[in-house]
């Protein structure tokens, strides 16, 4: 075996059995490679063999109420460089994939008052976050406060800030659905976008 990849299995390990009793609940074969940072362990919630890839960071943080949950769903893997960041419920469903770079949230820096940094303003709750079970998510997505369907495809670099329905493929600043599975005819069919 490769010294490289023994270093890595037995650091997956370590890190497993020492943080394990952390996290609200964690299922067996979980793997979390390396993480850039992990905020509020007791809020997270992820599936058993669920995997985190390198420099992933993950926040569970009540920062504009008393509760929050950030759920990972049986056997997603999340890419590397992820930014999943829920100040009041974020849930991501069963063998989701997500590529490099994504970034999802529950909510965003408020702006209004122009004359005060918006380093200085309050976090502006929006809506929580589905991910549908079976999507994948494209490099450098950004998903913010909607909901997603289950099997859909959402293109690389597209700003989600719509729902989206099952079985769809969404692209685009802002996405726009562009596709979205027949069962009829058992084939993707265009749809034009909806402004």
């Amino acid at each position: 075996m490769n010294i490289f990849l023994l270093r890595d299995y037995f650091y997956k390990k370590l890190f497993y059995y020492l943080f394990k009793w952390f996290f609200k609940k964690i299922g067996k074969n979980v793997n979390i490679i390396k993480p850039l940072k992990i905020n509020g362990f007791k809020n997270i919630v992820l599936g058993n063999n669920v995997t985190v890839q390198y420099r992933t960071w993950l926040a569970a943080l009540p920062l504009t109420g008393t509760q929050c949950l950030l759920e990972i769903g049986e056997g997603t893997n999340i890419g590397h460089f992820n930014h999943i960041y829920a100040t009041q419920h974020i849930k991501i469903g069963k063998n989701v994939l997500t590529a490099d770079k994504v970034y999802i949230s529950d909510n965003l820096h408020s702006y209004q008052d122009i004359h005060t940094p918006i380093i200085q303003q309050p976090i502006k709750q929006i809506n929580p976050v589905e991910i549908g079970d079976g999507t994948w998510i494209g490099e450098n997505a950004v998903i913010l406060g909607v909901k997603i369907g289950k099997n859909c495809v959402i293109g690389s670099n597209a700003v989600v800030t719509q729902d989206i329905p099952d079985y769809s493929i969404a692209v685009g600043i802002p996405a726009k659905v562009i596709k979205q599975f027949d069962t009829s005819s058992n084939t993707w069919i265009k749809v034009t976008p909806k402004s």
